[in-house]
């Protein structure tokens, strides 16, 4: 990154109102593709759980292998729409073949592999199957989403309005996995599993249709004169990090509170289920899922009235009360709150941190940025936390039957792993403020 981000955040903030076609392209697109994600990211591991093995191990190794991905496409894609003074086009094709690759889930079973190679082979062949083609997906929706849209919102919108921004946008996970489990999660209770990912996969193309019609490149896009190939891998570099310290820095806050989500959303689904026995999982997730998102939204204002910067600890404080009152919680309404808790302090960490990272984004570098985000915020998060989160619960050695075959179950000891991970996150931060006072001291 050649444009250095020092004084970015003492210049004097623009109160810049975003348009009804910003808010409607933000909310549209970053929803469907939230639930796409949602789909990767949580209903995939349930349905590799339910119907080809229950070892943790390969939950861990099917996260690992999407977030590499994932991270290869953003960088190179990103690059790449830089280089196009271009996202729409990036942001339209790739969610076509985002919600095709998606659609396809469903075609892949150890029973009609079975009848092609012997039983235990067709284990083997089906977690192949899924591992690759969740690679594809990935390659094609970190492309779209990931560096095409998040370059289109950091370009569309400014400091001043970046906490409301990224406070909406943070709850879209949220909101996803609501409208999943209130109007998807009763094909996967009744293990129609191919009808599930063919409507997810088949609404992502055609938003990726509707995108070309309502999304407008913005008009700020500033070229930088690196070829392609040195575009792809100029954030890595330590003359970019000496440029850019601040950013760098936020990417590792970014790091610490992806990996601490990590270690148990991808287990959270089963963990309610198997654990806890709670039938009705999806009232708990929904209730707190709404609950969390309003307060997620109102928090967005406080985000921009106090600091972003000032806000990164406080919101990690309240993550970490959730995820111990989680480990605790055992009913049905104990959970829902603890629940509302975690949720709510994960959404105002990211919000702030993802905020934060628009900030100190070089004019000239934003989709190349994007790379680098994936790197610290997915990639080292899914790849170390859900190992982590496997480990947790390899050790804690709990399971349970069904239908004669012994099955490992997450525990509560994976939220007490999340939260001790959070501590290491106060000297980044620490470190960001200092710097950012004596900017302001010095101007």
């Amino acid at each position: 990154m050649s444009t250095s981000t020092k004084g970015a955040t003492s210049v004097a903030p623009q109160k810049v109102r975003l348009g009804g076609r910003v808010w409607s392209s933000l909310i549209v697109v970053g929803l469907v593709g939230q639930l796409a994600w949602t789909v990767e990211n949580m209903y995939l591991n349930v349905f590799v759980y339910n119907t080809i093995t229950d070892d943790p191990n390969v939950l861990a190794i099917l996260v690992a292998a999407s977030a590499i991905t994932a991270t290869i496409a953003t960088l190179v894609i990103g690059a790449a729409s830089d280089r196009a003074q271009r996202r729409r086009i990036f942001i339209s094709v790739g969610y076509i073949l985002w919600g095709l690759s998606t659609a396809t889930f469903g075609f892949v079973s150890v029973e009609g592999i079975s009848s092609i190679v012997s039983v235990g082979d067709a284990v083997v062949v089906a977690i192949l199957a899924i591992v690759l083609l969740d690679c594809l997906m990935s390659f094609f929706g970190a492309g779209a989403n990931d560096a095409a849209f998040n370059a289109w919102v950091t370009e569309s919108t400014v400091p001043s309005n970046r906490g409301r921004v990224d406070s909406v946008l943070a709850i879209m996970p949220l909101i996803a996995m609501l409208v999943i489990f209130g109007g998807f999660d009763g094909l996967t209770q009744a293990g129609q599993w191919r009808e599930f990912f063919m409507t997810i996969g088949l609404t992502t193309a055609a938003i990726g249709v509707l995108a070309w019609f309502l999304i407008r490149d913005a008009p700020k896009m500033q070229p930088n004169s690196d070829g392609y190939l040195r575009s792809v891998v100029h954030g890595l570099r330590p003359s970019a990090i000496r440029a850019n310290p601040d950013l760098y820095l936020t990417l590792v806050v970014y790091a610490i509170v992806g990996t601490c989500t990590q270690v148990f959303l991808p287990y959270l689904i089963i963990y309610i289920q198997r654990y806890l026995r709670i039938d009705g999982y999806a009232i708990v997730l929904g209730t707190v899922l709404i609950a969390a998102s309003v307060l997620s939204v109102l928090g967005g204002r406080v985000i921009d009235r106090v600091g972003k910067l000032q806000f990164m600890i406080p919101a990690a404080g309240i993550l970490a009360l959730g995820l111990v009152l989680m480990f605790f919680a055992r009913g049905m309404l104990i959970v829902i709150l603890a629940g509302i808790v975690m949720m709510t302090g994960f959404m105002l960490a990211i919000a702030s941190v993802s905020a934060t990272v628009r900030d100190f984004t070089p004019p000239d570098r934003v989709g190349s940025v994007q790379g680098l985000r994936m790197i610290f915020a997915i990639m080292i998060p899914m790849v170390v936390g859900p190992f982590i989160g496997a480990a947790v619960i390899i050790g804690a050695n709990e399971t349970y039957l069904e239908l004669g075959v012994i099955k490992q179950v997450p525990t509560p000891w994976i939220f007490l792993a999340a939260a001790a991970l959070l501590i290491l996150m106060v000297w980044p931060v620490r470190v960001l403020q200092k710097r950012q006072l004596t900017k302001v001291q010095s101007a």
